[in-house]
């Protein structure tokens, strides 16, 4: 729902101002299509057995009891739930009610768990290191989606995430191989993604061409190039030049022993640690902040802003920088956290998915890395699924993260509006 103030001319010549009230049926749509999804799981597709769910893994100082619950009868239930709050969405749109955030959160946790609980018929889910799992998938993800999320903000279209990725992970990996340290190897995965996003800014801001022609010509660049240095560079000396440390583990006293979301978030590697601190922190600065307003403004409309002052273009670059800084230490996740090696195309795509997280997050903080969760999480589903011998078609399985990944783009997101100048560059006078 979003409303629109319309200003019209009276028969006397005053200016009357109206609000022209508008609704979106995106969201209710989408809940509903899901909802009857589920619902056919339930009826003609239902699975009879039991779904247990394991809590508890071998890290665990608690020992927690399996859970198992009726499989047909849990998703009938679950199909009903989500039936109810679609309907509930329906109604608040309706009426020109806003749809709180919870509601497709609530709606989300009930829809998976329907599903895992058909998929697990007579299996077992081990929820705590589906969690893990999902968590270290969207690591790299989160840290895109802020790098985006700051250059749009500064009205720069970064299609260039998957490129900043790429050049990251290989800089981590070398850097980190002939030094034998991954901090340095962090700082060169920083400088990795700076460079590109370098690239970017001169392009678009100095020399005004294309912002998304530009952003795919160096996806292209950087993957020839990371493949042509792994061939000719890295296979000749892997031991010199691909033997990255790993990030150790690093468990919290106390945190880490909280049942099921201890040992989740809370024995995780360095660069984990950095995302809690990063995500609160950009979120709170770019909107409690003078560098913020300054970021916004420049974003929203330029022009106001260098009339007071705000040098719109400078202003642009050096944070796109930032922004390629921190999807840089995203890219890092790859060769010190996860594979332990740079491999060439390793990123998968996933800088693209990265730049979705920015739209369905409406381009703030917060909302894009739930929704970098949200796509983590599908990716490790698709692994969860084919262990437990899932009924569904392996090709779907597949599909799925890209699957969930369009759906919530296209369907959940919603009507959201980008900030007012993005892509457009600005020229003084």
């Amino acid at each position: 729902m979003s409303a629109i103030i319309a200003a019209t001319t009276a028969a006397d010549g005053t200016i009357v101002r109206e609000t022209v009230r508008q609704r979106s049926l995106k969201l209710p749509i989408s809940l509903g299509v899901v909802a009857v999804l589920i619902l056919l799981l339930a009826l003609p597709a239902g699975r009879s057995g039991t779904s247990v769910f394991r809590l508890a893994d071998r890290t665990s100082t608690l020992a927690l009891p399996d859970v198992g619950v009726p499989t047909w009868q849990t998703v009938f239930i679950c199909a009903l739930l989500l039936v109810l709050l679609a309907a509930y969405a329906t109604v608040q749109v309706a009426r020109y009610r806003r749809v709180g955030l919870w509601l497709p959160i609530v709606f989300a946790f009930v829809a998976v768990f329907g599903f895992l609980t058909w998929s697990a018929a007579d299996g077992l889910v081990p929820v705590t290191g589906l969690l893990f799992g999902a968590v270290s998938l969207s690591v790299p993800l989160v840290f895109g989606a802020l790098g985006g999320v700051i250059g749009e903000r500064a009205g720069v279209v970064n299609v260039a995430i998957e490129a900043q990725f790429l050049l990251a992970a290989f800089s981590s990996a070398l850097v980190a191989s002939m030094t034998g340290s991954y901090v340095l190897g962090i700082l060169a995965a920083m400088l990795g993604g700076a460079l590109v996003a370098a690239a970017l800014a001169l392009f678009a801001i100095r020399y005004i061409v294309d912002q998304v022609i530009v952003g795919v010509v160096l996806n292209v660049l950087i993957t020839g190039l990371t493949s042509f240095l792994h061939g000719a560079l890295m296979r000749q000396n892997e031991a010199l030049f691909n033997t990255p440390p790993r990030l150790p583990r690093i468990a919290i006293p106390l945190l880490h022993d909280i049942p099921v979301l201890g040992p989740v978030l809370f024995n995780q590697t360095l660069i984990v640690y950095l995302m809690y601190i990063a995500v609160p922190l950009v979120a709170w600065a770019l909107y409690r902040s003078r560098w913020g307003l300054r970021l916004r403004a420049v974003g929203e409309h330029p022009q106001a802003a260098d009339t007071v002052g705000i040098k719109v273009n400078p202003t642009r670059f050096w944070n796109l920088l930032l922004a390629g800084s921190i999807a840089g230490i995203g890219g890092a996740y790859f060769t010190l956290g996860s594979v332990g090696a740079f491999d060439k195309e390793m990123t998968d795509g996933l800088g693209f998915i990265a730049l979705a997280a920015v739209i369905f997050g409406g381009w703030d903080p917060i909302r894009a890395t739930l929704a970098a969760l949200l796509f983590g999480f599908s990716m490790n589903l698709e692994t969860l699924l084919s262990n437990l011998g899932s009924p569904i078609p392996g090709e779907f399985m597949k599909m799925l993260p890209y699957v969930v990944t369009v759906l919530a783009v296209v369907g959940f997101a919603g009507k959201v509006r980008a900030p007012a100048a993005d892509g457009k560059p600005y020229i003084k006078g």
